[in-house]
């Protein structure tokens, strides 16, 4: 009978590892038929060189789920913070190339 209870309720541990979570600057976005892959990466100035930080690979439907969660989310944000100034759109890739801030000379 307790397991009717708790039916629907999903118990999620957040490691301490995990919890520190990992800066990432650029998302590619890939997709077949039956996956859609992300890789966040960091990129940083000056370096040629720009690494795979993590990858999540999602089917369709979850990446549409996390789509409208994202979108959902982003609203929110705005409601409370003000309006998120717009990116380039397109479609095309959108690589943030200047940090800003003066170049750095040794």
């Amino acid at each position: 009978m307790e397991e009717k209870k708790n039916a629907g309720q999903i118990n999620i541990e957040l490691k301490e590892d995990v919890a520190q979570g990992i800066y990432s600057n650029l998302a590619i976005i890939t997709h077949s038929p039956s996956e859609f892959v992300i890789d966040f990466v960091r990129i940083m100035p000056g370096l040629p060189k720009a690494e795979v930080k993590s990858r999540i690979i999602l089917t369709p439907e979850h990446a549409k789920r996390l789509l409208l969660a994202l979108q959902d989310n982003v609203a929110k944000y705005e409601s409370v913070h003000g309006p998120i100034k717009n990116v380039e759109q397109g479609g095309g890739n959108v690589i943030p190339m200047g940090f800003g801030g003066p170049t750095a000379q040794a």
